[in-house]
């Protein structure tokens, strides 16, 4: 963070001094909420958890190098207290970052989110010093605290944004304003709490309608190929620029294809010129997100080659999303167990597909959450899919979403042993050590919550006789 006296703090966050012998201190280190990060010159947060209450480890970071802990009541050591941590925490951030002056970019959407933060983090930290969210920090707390990261230097301020209902989004633009807001798409990730797209989009478009006017630099990048997000320019007073492969599109792709190895290459075409772009990142999917990434980067200077040769030479930075590795005996994993919904697997599948030309493909799938009342239609559809694109075998992991997945796929045609229902991960693992053989490729993917990404790390130990090869 950028340096601030504890005097200075205590004012923006409207809490009291207690047992500061020097309010002129700074701190001078990160903003951390985990004891375990501290070092000299950090701010600690006490959060009060479920289990775990940061208060009491207060002396801890203290002794750790903490210059004082933000908490809500006092604890025998150097504190600002405040009535409300999280509140006092949006607060800070919000004053770093209209201190610093950083062009800021939000981005939200209902898959791809993450995927996207980290292109559009690549290709700009290529032009000068660039902050983004680690992983998938896009809360209440993840947000101001990545935010707090900035310093002088930054340039760029990358956030994500995650909404579990109307306002939230709201809320997080008002800790961190931004000048950019990124809407990548409107799809069925937690539909079951949010009631219907309609209500995803109304929420997802309050980005847009945060944003400052054209006049003041504003400026909404919006998904051409997606209706909702593209009905989101009437709710903005910025300007406003279209992605996509739609040819109406400001920032769009021709001639997309995918190599023999799955990874998307295209013509990027923006409004100051055009050039190639091949990816290494797999599935096509990813070229609506490095469109989105290219708008970003058009929007802030970047000229179309700068764009294609950054994107060219991007990789993933977040773990388990679409994590490539072949093992010496010629398996390939593919690791997109992070989360998932029913866009991000039927992009996977796709992917999978793509790269198995000519190999037997494996699809180990569990349970997509927070549906609701499409479950039962969503995992269906994901199992029939499965048949369609000739996966050559079909593994569902778990209860009764599973028995879904592969209802689908029996219904598609899928009679004999393409696919299969398995109780649980180790079965998976069991299944798979008996039966792959050199060449197979296999894609493990599951909501969070199920823990598929287990099932690829035994399926990596496994083949790690020697040292393993990741592409």
């Amino acid at each position: 963070m950028i340096a601030l006296s504890l005097a200075e703090i205590a004012a923006v966050v409207g809490g009291q001094t207690h047992d500061i012998p020097d309010p002129s201190v700074q701190v001078t280190g990160p903003v951390v909420r985990d004891s375990r990060e501290v070092v000299p010159g950090s701010l600690f947060v006490a959060f009060v958890g479920e289990r775990v209450d940061g208060h009491a480890f207060a002396p801890q970071v203290v002794e750790a190098g903490a210059v004082a802990v933000l908490a809500s009541r006092p604890v025998g050591v150097p504190a600002i207290v405040v009535e409300d941590v999280q509140t006092a925490l949006g607060a800070l951030a919000r004053h770093v970052v209209r201190r610093l002056g950083a062009a800021l970019v939000a981005l939200t959407g209902s898959a791809g989110k993450t995927s996207t933060k980290d292109l559009i983090a690549q290709v700009l930290r290529r032009k000068a010093p660039t902050v983004f969210t680690p992983g998938s920090l896009n809360n209440e707390i993840g947000l101001p605290l990545t935010a707090l990261t900035a310093t002088e230097e930054t340039k760029f301020l990358v956030l994500e944004m995650g909404a579990r209902g109307i306002g939230h989004i709201r809320y997080l633009t008002g800790l961190t304003p931004p000048r950019i807001g990124l809407v990548l798409n409107v799809g069925s990730a937690h539909i079951g709490e949010f009631g219907g797209r309609e209500q995803i989009a109304q929420a997802k478009g309050e980005l847009v309608e945060s944003l400052p006017s054209e006049a003041d630099g504003g400026a909404a990048i919006l998904n051409a190929d997606d209706p909702l997000v593209r009905a989101m320019a009437s709710r903005t007073k910025a300007k406003v620029v279209l992605f996509g492969e739609s040819a109406e599109a400001d920032v769009r792709a021709e001639n997309v294809r995918l190599t023999d190895t799955g990874q998307p290459a295209f013509r990027l075409h923006t409004p100051s010129g055009a050039s190639d772009v091949t990816m290494r990142l797999y599935g096509e999917h990813h070229v609506s997100n490095a469109l989105a990434a290219a708008a970003v980067a058009h929007e802030l200077g970047m000229s179309a080659e700068e764009i294609a040769t950054a994107l060219s030479e991007a990789g993933s930075l977040s773990r388990w999303r679409m994590e490539v590795t072949e093992r010496p005996d010629g398996v390939t994993i593919v690791n997109d167990a992070y989360n998932a919904n029913p866009e991000s697997v039927r992009a996977a599948l796709k992917a999978l597909a793509a790269m198995g030309k000519g190999r037997r493909t494996w699809a180990v799938l569990g349970k997509m959450a927070e549906l609701g009342d499409e479950a039962l239609a969503e995992h269906d559809a994901v199992g029939r899919l499965a048949v369609r694109l000739n996966v050559s075998k079909l593994v569902a992991v778990g209860g009764i979403e599973a028995s879904w997945l592969q209802l689908g796929a029996y219904n598609e045609g899928s009679w004999g042993e393409e696919s299969v229902h398995v109780s649980d991960a180790q079965a998976a693992i069991d299944l798979l050590r008996s039966e792959l053989r050199p060449g197979d490729v296999v894609l493990v993917k599951a909501s969070r919550s199920v823990g598929l990404e287990s099932v690829a790390q035994a399926l990596l130990e496994t083949g790690a006789e020697g040292e393993v090869a990741a592409r």
